[in-house]
């Protein structure tokens, strides 16, 4: 059963999702404020498997919660789930390390699907083989699985992703979904993939929950460490109207 820490200040809607989660086999507990998730974070017997946060709380925010949390080193899935859809809300809650980013209202459906996919993305990530050494000199033998476009070269195998320069191989460090989004493109070159393809594939087949905005930030942090010029990117394309390519 996994153990979720709820964070949200809403009574009904606390207590709602504390039933209807324990009723598909999760084990919840809730707390109201910050303060009170902090303090449930840090007794050594409380170990959660993920967090479900909602952002505007009475003495803080969600996004306060999950910097804390991976500043201290911890890679426990966060889910953030508030009223709060702006780009920049969905941003700020990415790029500081949450996994998910869900908007209200939701369906119950549509959250437990997400949680559990969370879920197996992470326990999927943790059976991947570990990242090799950094500082590898470049010249050295590459796999037959590797793949090569530019400087970039990515091996699906070892979940290890470098760029090659004259002063060697260095590692890209990208979250497990910038990865997986990376492995696509990648094992796609010169292929439109429609934005619902890409959402299907990276959240098994539940794209149609997945907030756009999410993906848009997804594809602009990529392009960020995969780019010289990531405002006129030359791998990582738009096509307007249907999705993205990517160019050899």
């Amino acid at each position: 059963m996994e153990r979720i820490l709820l964070l949200e200040d809403d009574a009904g809607l606390c207590d709602g999702l504390i039933y209807a989660l324990g009723r598909d086999g999760f084990a919840v507990t809730a707390a109201r404020t910050v303060r009170e998730a902090y303090e449930l974070l840090e007794k050594r017997e409380a170990r959660f498997d993920l967090l479900l946060l909602d952002v505007t709380l009475p003495d803080g925010s969600g996004f306060s919660v999950c910097e804390r949390v991976r500043q201290a080193g911890s890679d426990v899935p966060v889910i953030f789930l508030t009223a709060a859809d702006e780009e920049t809300s969905v941003i700020r809650g990415l790029d500081g390390g949450g996994d998910d980013y869900i908007t209200k209202p939701f369906r119950l459906g549509e959250l437990v699907s997400r949680l559990r996919a969370v879920l197996r993305r992470r326990t999927a990530a943790e059976r991947s083989p570990d990242i090799g050494p950094v500082g590898e000199r470049a010249g050295t033998a590459r796999p037959a699985e590797c793949l090569c476009h530019g400087n970039l070269c990515l091996e699906p195998l070892a979940g290890r992703v470098y760029a090659e320069t004259e002063s060697g191989r260095h590692p890209l460090e990208l979250t497990a979904m910038e990865y997986r989004l990376l492995c696509l493109f990648m094992q796609n070159p010169g292929r439109v993939l429609m934005r619902e393809q890409i959402l299907d594939a990276l959240w098994d087949g539940f794209g149609s929950y997945v907030d756009d905005n999410t993906l848009s930030v997804y594809v602009r942090r990529l392009r960020e460490k995969t780019e010289e010029d990531p405002s006129a990117p030359r791998h990582l394309l738009t096509v307007r109207g249907m999705g993205y390519r990517w160019e050899e």
